[in-house]
């Protein structure tokens, strides 16, 4: 293997994915901030959930939220429905895996509150599932997705496809695209 030319063609990569996320999600982005936005300053919350990394970033940023972000301020009502490993356990067991974010948003999620799932197939059922559910009750139903959007595409709104087909590039913008959120947020709610 050359090292060098792998290094390099994994900084190119990266550089031509986020010109074209910047041209291709700055619609989605701001209808995003403005959706989380209205909900905090109602008195909602903002849930994410996904698998794997995705669940990584869920916890991320939920705590970016809670916490601080760039600041101290006071905290933005956040939640990374992926850290409860006893809900997790209890409702892959009982309820099935596809159900194990579904059911965490029927239990807390109010009408006003946002639901984010992160998928980078767009695919994850218990992604697709708990977006459905969102709906159901009346919670904005927003997604991150890569490739085609998968089956998020007419099921999340809003919903920012990262224009990439590789997981890596595609994970790398999400929580860009994340903190980004945290960021203008915080500028939004007059917070900084």
């Amino acid at each position: 293997m050359d090292i060098n030319a792998f290094y390099s063609a994994e900084f190119d990569e990266h550089a031509d994915v986020v010109k074209k996320t910047r041209d291709a999600c700055a619609d989605g982005f701001a209808e995003l901030l403005a959706r989380c936005t209205q909900s905090v300053r109602h008195g909602g919350k903002i849930m994410f959930f996904g698998n794997g990394g995705s669940a990584a970033d869920c916890q991320h940023l939920a705590t970016e939220l809670t916490i601080r972000y760039k600041t101290d301020r006071a905290p933005i009502a956040a939640v990374a429905l992926t850290t409860d490993t006893s809900a997790l356990t209890a409702g892959g067991n009982d309820l099935g895996f596809e159900n194990i974010f579904s059911r965490q948003i029927e239990a807390i999620g109010k009408p006003g509150d946002v639901a984010i799932g992160i998928s980078t197939s767009g695919n994850s059922e218990n992604v697709i599932r708990a977006l459905k559910t969102a709906q159901a009750l009346d919670i904005v139903a927003a997604a991150l997705g890569g490739k085609d959007g998968g089956k998020l595409v007419g099921i999340a709104d809003p919903l920012i496809i990262v224009p990439s087909d590789t997981t890596a590039r595609i994970q790398e913008m999400h929580i860009m695209l994340g903190q980004m959120l945290c960021g203008a947020l915080e500028l939004e709610l007059g917070l900084v």
